[in-house]
């Protein structure tokens, strides 16, 4: 038999998977009716979302968790630092996991702290990431839940994010009126939101300029020996790439290396922009044009909506989907040269 989770019951029901999720969880905007068909089915085929669940509303452990790809990049470091100016002042501590990146890893930290452990948890989804499954059982189970940075509208959770889409237009835009006409995007491998929405933007403003040269999309990995000798093969190509927006800071810094090693000067041949929090890309040589995200703010209001879940109260429609703007900071690696 097929596993059963939200999406089969709304299926079989023809509901939408969130009106189950809050048919399950007794919540007051579902009717009688409605909680009454989701219950007899979720129980005529065993779905059964979170033996801990009731235990879990009743018991606080006083404790989040915050599930997070990477620690390297800035950008979760200064997040932390949002989600702990908050955390104190609630009597709680933090309990931070990494997936590497890795599905399974992910899969099981969530089922691992499905022993009611914790009170809430923070996600922000590894680029391996596609079957949201498991996420969605502890929705289904009415345990607080946000989602930031890495975010999927497909679930009804707080979605914490920052303009993705419109930065990756801007950062395209500025290398255009530097410019660039033959701009490679080097992204995330995976269908990640943010890979989506960032690509969304390069194209967009690509469509916008009618540039003729077409669009390079360069996915790249976590291992940079293997991103170096897929740049080393862009660079060589003809035409060689006069622009590069990395998505990642990883990259750009990929995109350097490349570069010295072929001699090839930032900002005369090639001009580079990435999303960065790194204070130290000012540094860099040369200086590199950042899109710098809110990190320390998106932290801190993931952490006070989920707060505001825990206590059970009511959300404004705004702390459902929360879009924080970012910004560009130009500096010398897009620079106008008189070559």
């Amino acid at each position: 038999m097929d596993q059963v989770n939200l999406k089969k019951l709304a299926k079989e029901l023809n509901l939408a998977v969130s009106t189950v999720s809050r048919a399950l969880r007794d919540s007051h905007e579902i009717s009688p009716q409605t909680k009454e068909r989701v219950r007899e089915l979720a129980e005529k085929l065993g779905f059964q979302p979170n033996p801990h669940a009731s235990s879990l509303r009743q018991n606080k452990s006083k404790t989040i968790a915050v599930i997070i790809p990477e620690i390297e990049n800035n950008f979760f470091s200064q997040v932390i630092n949002g989600i702990e100016s908050v955390t104190p002042n609630k009597g709680y501590h933090v309990l931070i996991y990494l997936t590497h990146e890795d599905y399974n890893k992910e899969r099981d930290i969530l089922q691992l702290l499905r022993n009611g452990r914790v009170d809430g948890i923070m996600v922000s989804v590894s680029n391996t990431t596609t079957n949201l499954d498991h996420i969605e059982a502890w929705h289904a189970a009415g345990i607080p839940l946000v989602l930031f940075d890495r975010t999927s509208e497909d679930l009804d959770v707080p979605n914490i994010m920052t303009n993705d889409a419109e930065m990756a237009f801007k950062a395209t835009e500025h290398l255009l009126k530097r410019g660039c006409r033959n701009i490679a995007y080097l992204g995330m491998t995976g269908n990640l939101s943010i890979s989506n929405r960032r690509k969304a933007g390069y194209l967009t403003a690509l469509e916008k300029y009618k540039v003729p040269a077409p669009p390079q999309i360069i996915e790249l990995t976590a291992k940079d020996y293997i991103n170096r000798d897929i740049l080393k093969q862009l660079f060589e190509q003809q035409p060689r790439p006069d622009g590069i927006f990395a998505a990642i800071e990883k990259f750009a810094v990929n995109a350097y290396e490349v570069c010295k090693e072929l001699h090839l000067h930032i900002p005369q041949d090639v001009k580079v922009i990435s999303f960065s929090n790194l204070q130290a890309a000012a540094l860099f040589d040369p200086a590199l044009s950042t899109i710098i995200q809110p990190a320390y703010d998106i932290g801190r209001e993931a952490a006070n909506i989920l707060f505001k879940i825990i206590e059970k109260k009511m959300l404004m429609p705004y702390e459902k989907k929360m879009v924080l703007p970012s910004q560009l900071i130009e500096r010398a690696s897009t620079a106008v040269t008189g070559k």
